[in-house]
């Protein structure tokens, strides 16, 4: 064996390669501020104001990166989180800026109601016989709202995170109706309810004031059950199916191969923030951690990988060539 890694023959022989157009890049945009804030638990991000968001989405053009995804931070919030499907709305400013001045760039919407709602959870909330709580349906009409407004703002990707039932149908159905049929949907199709999501509470102010998001999003233990809500929604008419979070669930990114559909991964940021933390300590090497983690996501299976690395990324495989 050692014979095929002679380090001339290596590069012929390499299985999983890592490209750039396999990144897409989380942006934050925050309509309250003027100028970058930095994220205090996410080292090297900041949340982007709206008037500026196309400036930092060029760089990421530059640099490589062919894809965004955009969340969204209001001024307001409310109840029935109506700031996210105005058309006025921050994201949807955004996705126009941005489309605008790259009109080449994929831009995909994260499309959920956590950052809108004044109680932090995914959608419309209400009594249920187990106390307050995500109701299923009133929320697929909200997640309907936020979707089509995206897509007319000129989104080419509505990305469901909220992990409700149904959503991906209904969202398509509506989509088509309205006439964006060429809108293609990634649903958050296996969404584990994760201790590593926290940091991102910190970027997007998204944290929940009541309960917790258990009983939309999948325990860590069940892999059957991962497997069986991307089924579904892979069913229902999902174009790309994701797992969330990618490094420590890569078991499930290689069952959901056997749909035949392109996968995503989400690098979240508590992954993110476990490699800037220990390489900040001297611990591990930044580069070659953060590398070595997105080649396993896609050995795994993924055919996309949304990281914070993203940027960073694309530039150390400059220095590889």
């Amino acid at each position: 064996m050692r014979r095929m890694r002679r380090r001339i023959i290596q590069p012929l022989l390499r299985e999983t390669e890592l490209r750039k157009t396999d990144l897409i890049a989380p942006v934050f945009v925050d309509e309250s501020i003027s100028a970058p804030l930095p994220i205090a638990s996410m080292p090297g991000q900041f949340r982007h104001p709206t008037e500026g968001v196309a400036d930092y989405c060029e760089h990421l053009w530059n640099a490589g990166i062919r894809a965004a995804i955009l969340f969204g931070v209001p001024a307001a919030k409310d109840s029935e989180a109506t700031e996210a499907y105005a058309s006025g709305g921050v994201v949807q400013r955004a996705v126009r800026s941005i489309k605008e001045r790259l009109p080449q760039m994929v831009v995909a919407t994260d499309v959920c109601a956590c950052e809108y709602t004044d109680h932090g959870h995914c959608g419309i909330v209400g009594e249920t016989a187990d106390g307050p709580d995500l109701l299923n349906d009133p929320s697929l009409a909200l997640m309907v709202r936020i979707a089509v407004s995206h897509a007319e703002s000129g989104a080419d990707i509505v990305a469901p995170s909220c992990m409700l039932d149904g959503m991906v149908r209904a969202i398509r159905q509506a989509l088509d109706a309205a006439g964006f049929q060429n809108v293609l949907i990634v649903s958050y199709s296996s969404k584990f309810a994760s201790a590593l999501y926290g940091p991102f509470r910190d970027a997007a102010d998204s944290g929940f004031s009541f309960g917790d998001r258990t009983t939309y999003q999948i325990c860590p233990g069940n892999a059957r059950e991962a497997v069986m809500e991307s089924e579904l929604d892979a069913a229902e008419g999902a174009d790309i199916l994701m797992v969330k979070p990618a490094g420590i669930y890569l078991d499930i990114l290689l069952s959901l191969k056997e749909f035949g559909l392109p996968i995503a991964a989400y690098q979240v940021s508590g992954e993110y923030a476990m490699i800037k933390a220990a390489a900040e300590r001297g611990w591990l090497d930044e580069r070659a951690v953060a590398l070595e983690s997105l080649i396993a996501i896609k050995r795994a299976g993924a055919d996309l990988i949304i990281t914070y690395f993203a940027q960073d990324a694309a530039r150390w495989l400059d220095e590889e060539q």
